[in-house]
């Protein structure tokens, strides 16, 4: 099916169509993303490894500028990838604290 650009949206059901199609894309490459969360836990040491404050600043900067670039609130992705980027870590504390236990 071919993707309609949102000003050329005629209904609701035109919009939601597209939202549903691009949420499907986002947990697609959220999916990806998490397939190398799962493998950095496994190449750390401990669940201090965990959290590695300048790469997550790195990290939010990258987002933020993508998002500035394309005339999106940084402060939104900022949000939303925060909380991402925290899932991830408490994810990847449990495992290691797990794998440490043995």
């Amino acid at each position: 099916m071919a993707t309609r650009a949102a000003q050329n949206c005629e209904s609701m059901d035109d919009v939601r169509v597209e939202i549903d199609r691009i949420d499907e894309q986002m947990v697609d490459l959220i999916c990806e993303r998490f397939a190398y969360v799962d493998r950095a836990w496994q190449l750390k040491k401990s669940p201090a490894d965990a959290t590695v404050p300048w790469r997550i600043q790195q990290v939010i900067d990258k987002v933020r500028a993508r998002a500035e670039k394309n005339e999106l609130p940084p402060e939104l992705v900022e949000a939303l990838w925060r909380q991402m980027i925290g899932w991830f870590i408490q994810y990847e504390e449990e495992n290691l604290r797990k794998e440490s236990k043995g």
